[in-house]
């Protein structure tokens, strides 16, 4: 499955064999809080009027026309909730409110920049929170309000829930080994259960969190924001998010960067590989670094540090060790540190340094890279709900096979294309194989005919969404216009070059669309 998180914007994903996905799951742009943002009283009341609301059904027209309440918070920001219907099917049926975060323009403002950071499962008011001021460029937050928010089901916005962080720790410290039946029988079981925790402590919502629910819920905050088109800067899940409101309201698209893109027309099957190739990649790129390194803990070549973390993958999986605070550390958890460290070029020394505790016999380091990666704190508090969204989110957005031997055949074939990470990014069925809604989404190309321009960047060394996504999504829009960033490291505005910042910066501020063929 796919991935989200961040540290300042890079999006992850978890590769667990134990926890519910049994495969990959889901990583971020930014390290996120889960505290609600700090409010004062000074408000500003805002109503949509009739030249942004766009012809809607006449059963949606009171969502698009309400009256929201802008109240101050965490000193330079205001927040805010927006009410929308839980299912669009019955407008008059059950409500739910999203919580949204704006940091408003600092100079001439042209409108608002609506954001997502990624998942499916990350939180858009932790990103604002953490990194508006440092991920958008000065001219950008001089030019637009930035503008977050939790998609429904994430956070603060009617947010999944499933087990407790007592379990979630609980199950983070077991050691499975997929292709074993006794294993794979005890994994069932466990997704069974944790299901099962998923609909008692979530409620009805748990079956609209989808992600064309959630496109739909943008162009209500377009309406709200008093915008009559949307633009927006989606990153990693944030693209297909994009990419689906702007095959449901092309018209309505402004200006569109979609960053780490996913390719729409993929299932589970086609995502997974397409990741494990990236990641394989990713971590070769890694090795060839460390050894430039004094303080490398490998030597020899680019295959003889691989041998060498693979060796480390045996001895977890044969016999997990225990950190120095008494958590044991399995396979899974290791290999997840490894990813997270796949992210961004600004991990790679932090991975280098905690491999070379873990060669010393102490896991520490490396477990302390996966509880970032799983928004898990020092006290045992998770921070965020993103596992249980993307969990969610994905078992609707995506038909799963779960039966046994097409999800054998899979982690075979997975590990044939990733020695490093291929046998834990399959099994992603397994999951979503009790789940009480069935998939609503189905994978598809999208066109969005009739829309502006759509910036659609891709980073030629992206591990979560290889670059080929972001090719083959510019082809399928109408307006897709490809920009390319040659580095490493998950998405790239904000943490690439002044070339890139440009070629985005100038499409939104001066509306200059760059060149077909832009590479930075």
């Amino acid at each position: 499955m796919i991935f989200a998180r961040h540290e300042r914007r890079r999006p992850r994903r978890r590769l667990t064999a134990a926890t519910a996905l049994a495969g990959l799951a889901a990583l971020l742009l930014s390290a996120c809080s889960a505290a609600p943002p700090t409010t004062t009283g000074t408000t500003i009341t805002a109503q949509a009027g009739p030249s942004v609301i766009g012809d809607v059904p006449t059963a949606l027209s009171s969502f698009y026309a309400q009256v929201v309440t802008w109240t101050s918070c965490n000193e330079t920001f205001l927040c805010t909730d927006v009410q929308v219907p839980v299912d669009y099917t019955k407008p008059d049926g059950d409500t739910i409110k999203l919580a949204l975060i704006k940091l408003p323009a600092s100079g001439k403002r042209l409108g608002s920049l609506l954001t997502n950071p990624g998942g499916p499962g990350g939180s858009g008011v932790d990103f604002v929170l953490d990194g508006a001021k440092t991920v958008f460029s000065t001219r950008l937050r001089g030019s637009y309000d930035i503008v977050g928010f939790d998609p429904r089901g994430v956070q603060r916005s009617a947010p999944v829930k499933c087990i407790s962080d007592a379990q979630t720790d609980q199950e983070r410290q077991q050691s499975l080994d997929l292709g074993n039946d006794v294993d794979l029988k005890r994994a069932q079981a466990q997704a069974q259960r944790d299901t099962a925790e998923c609909v008692k402590n979530t409620g009805p919502v748990l079956g609209y969190v989808d992600t064309v629910s959630s496109a739909r819920d943008m162009d209500i905050l377009r309406a709200v924001l008093g915008d009559p088109k949307l633009d927006y800067m989606g990153f990693s899940y944030g693209t297909k998010l994009g990419a689906t409101y702007a095959g449901l309201f092309p018209r309505r698209v402004g200006k569109f960067s979609l960053d780490g893109a996913l390719d729409p027309s993929l299932g589970v099957d086609a995502v997974a590989m397409g990741q494990a190739k990236g990641f394989e990649q990713a971590i070769r790129h890694w090795a060839g670094y460390c050894l430039e390194q004094k303080d490398c803990p490998f030597s020899g070549t680019v295959d003889d540090v691989l041998a060498g973390i693979h060796a480390l993958q045996a001895a977890y999986l044969a016999d997990p060790p225990r950190a120095r605070d008494g958590r044991l550390v399995p396979e899974s958890e290791f290999t997840n540190a490894l990813a997270y460290g796949m992210y961004s070029t600004s991990l790679w020394e932090p991975l280098s340094r905690a491999l070379a505790e873990a060669v010393k016999g102490d896991p520490s380091a490396m477990l302390a890279l996966a509880d970032y990666s799983a928004d898990r704190n020092a006290d045992g508090k998770y921070t965020s709900n993103t596992s249980a969204a993307f969990l969610a989110i994905n078992c609707l957005d995506y038909p799963m096979d779960a039966d046994v031997a097409h999800m054998r055949a899979e982690a075979a074939a997975l590990q044939k294309a990733s020695p490093t990470f291929g046998r834990l990014l399959g099994y992603s069925a397994l999951g979503c194989t009790d789940w009480p809604f069935q998939a609503t989404g189905k994978p598809a190309k999208i066109a969005a005919p009739g829309a502006g321009p759509i910036l659609v960047v891709g980073t030629t060394g992206d591990p979560a969404t290889p670059y080929a996504w972001a090719q083959s999504l510019a082809a399928q829009l109408d307006s897709g216009v490809l920009v390319t960033w040659n580095g490493d490291g998950h998405t790239a505005y904000g943490r690439s070059n002044a070339c890139l910042k440009k070629a985005v910066d100038d499409y939104f501020v001066d509306g200059t669309v760059p060149a077909r063929g832009t590479t930075c």
